[in-house]
């Protein structure tokens, strides 16, 4: 009602600095890979995430191959009807990336141990948020779906060159896809077998986007699948920042895109498949883990329904029912887009970040806040006067460097730096401090209606 929204906007301004800045940072993560060859060309990361939903939808992931060619990999996932699916798909699908770069020799030793019950090498060092989610259900399952995939490789008759960076992308293909299809079997086995465990079949109803770059000697490998984005710092001769999109959206705005989905059913379908720039009239995104009631057949489906009200009950209505016009499935695809990039020594940082976002800033802006927050960090370094230094100009010196990095002193993560801005922008580059409050204070039942769960991580490139 106008009278709880207004009493809820009285009470919203009355944060105070301390508790934004603890609202803010309560997830910032930041980390310092070592210089060397083991960084790949990365020197670091931020990262941040603030929820909109209770609990959060989305989920992002960091590590370091250990075995192989190695790299590193960072993701963010945007989960939709619960979060299920992003937090399963943001704790296996980097390892489904790995088996599928490992040479077959290695896989072979991995086998081996497991059959032998010696310890398995770790495949990936993680670099997490203590308060990052970890979903011990369903440990087993994947585990077991994974050997699955590993031995699949071992059967083949011959090895893709491991140096070639084509293997990345058909890698990075193979991973999303496979992960997926593992995704739907393991529910469908639940399904038939009536298990009192519903965690796979949690996961298979709901939905994730992703998009994740996996970085090594210097090569950017981005795959993305749905309406989250990565965008490119790129710092110009002259010093000014031009924002370099590696993905599209795989939505409606996105007329090839549209295309593609309206090509791949009947003519008959054209006015259904997409209505309302939705997937039949439903969802946004085209492309996207789990949400199995747009890839199952009807009669699977059916059976869904009919056998597994304890699962439904916990879902949203809407899941709940065959979608209208549900005539040649699958309508929703993990396949995804993966673009390559020959990093350049202008080439400065990544934004990896979820629709959140992309929702509040522009891509240009963005760049922008990140390149000056760098700039900024650099400026607080010691000043060592020269000997001809008057007290003069040290103090216009000081006077400079204060207005360049006001801002940035407030937060030394860059994320949270994105996050400020995105949530207080006052329409002038700067934040509203007020504003900022009011968003941060948004009741639980009305924080949607104004904004999505924002997960963004920045990675900081090489001086190549």
């Amino acid at each position: 009602s106008r009278s709880r929204r207004y009493q809820a906007g009285q009470e919203m301004g009355q944060l105070s600095l301390a508790q934004i800045n603890r609202m803010l940072k309560a997830n910032e993560h930041s980390h310092i890979l070592p210089r060397g060859p083991t960084s790949h060309g990365v020197l670091g990361f931020h990262s941040n995430t603030l929820p909109s939903n209770h609990p959060s939808e989305d989920r992002r992931s960091s590590a370091t191959c250990l075995l192989g060619r190695g790299g590193v990999l960072f993701g963010v996932f945007d989960g939709h009807a619960g979060p299920s699916c992003a937090q399963a798909i943001s704790q296996r699908l980097f390892y489904y990336f790995t088996v599928a770069m490992l040479p077959l020799r290695t896989l072979q030793e991995l086998d081996r141990a497991v059959e032998e019950d010696r310890a398995v090498p770790p495949l990936l060092e993680w670099h997490k948020h203590p308060q990052d989610h970890s979903s011990p259900d369903g440990g087993a399952i994947s585990f077991h779906s994974l050997r699955n995939y590993w031995q699949e490789r071992l059967d083949e008759d011959d090895e893709e060159d491991n140096e070639d960076d084509g293997r990345v992308t058909s890698a990075l293909m193979d991973a999303f896809r496979r992960l997926d299809y593992d995704v739907s079997v393991e529910a469908q086995v639940h399904l038939s077998l009536s298990s009192p465990s519903s965690s796979p079949l949690r996961v298979a109803l709901s939905i994730s986007t992703a998009c994740v770059v996996h970085v090594s000697n210097g090569v950017l490998h981005v795959a993305n699948l749905g309406d989250s984005r990565a965008v490119l710092g790129v710092q110009e001769e002259d010093g000014r920042w031009m924002a370099l999109s590696l993905t599209n959206d795989h939505n409606a705005q996105n007329p090839e895109e549209l295309q593609r989905i309206l090509g791949e059913h009947p003519a008959s379908e054209r006015k259904t498949v997409v209505r309302h720039d939705r997937l039949l009239g439903l969802l946004l995104p085209f492309r996207a883990f789990g949400d199995v009631r747009f890839k199952w057949s009807p009669e699977m489906l059916s059976r869904l329904y009919d056998t597994r009200p304890d699962v439904l009950s916990a879902v949203s209505e809407s899941v709940r029912t065959l979608p209208p016009h549900y005539l040649t499935p699958p309508y929703l695809s993990a396949q995804p887009e993966v673009t390559r990039h020959l990093m350049k020594p202008a080439d400065k940082f990544l934004v990896l970040a979820t629709d959140g976002l992309w929702e509040l800033m522009h891509r240009q802006t963005v760049v922008q806040l990140v390149g000056n927050h760098v700039a900024g960090l650099q400026q607080q370094r010691p000043i060592v006067p020269s000997a001809d230094t008057t007290l003069g100009s040290l103090q216009r010196l000081l006077l400079e460097r204060r207005g360049r990095v006001q801002s940035v002193l407030e937060d030394q993560n860059a994320a949270t730096h994105l996050l400020r801005h995105a949530l207080g922008d006052d329409g002038y580059g700067s934040v509203d401090q007020n504003r900022l409050a009011r968003m941060l204070s948004l009741p639980a039942d009305l924080a949607r209606s104004y904004r999505d769960d924002i997960t963004i991580t920045m990675v900081h490139l090489n001086d190549l």
